[in-house]
């Protein structure tokens, strides 16, 4: 249980700071990537979350893309 409380509580941070320009979109890439197995419901949308960050693996995205990004964050944590 620990296990899924501290990658909440990561995510959320993950999310916030990325939200207000505070990590680049590459190390906020590099996390998700980076993350291991974990039981549904997180591990899908850990799944889904780096799905999305290997088909849009540019830095410079456009505005609907970033939103992507913080979308597929926030479920993780949600």
């Amino acid at each position: 249980m620990s296990k899924v409380n501290d990658l909440i509580a990561s995510a959320k941070s993950v999310c916030d700071r990325y939200d207000k320009g505070r990590m680049e979109r590459e190390t906020v890439r590099e996390w998700v990537l980076r993350l291991g197995v974990y039981p549904a419901p997180h591990g899908d949308r850990i799944r889904e979350a780096a799905e999305w960050f290997r088909a849009h693996s540019a830095n410079d995205v456009p505005a609907d893309i970033r939103s992507g990004d913080l979308e597929r964050l926030k479920a993780i944590f949600s």
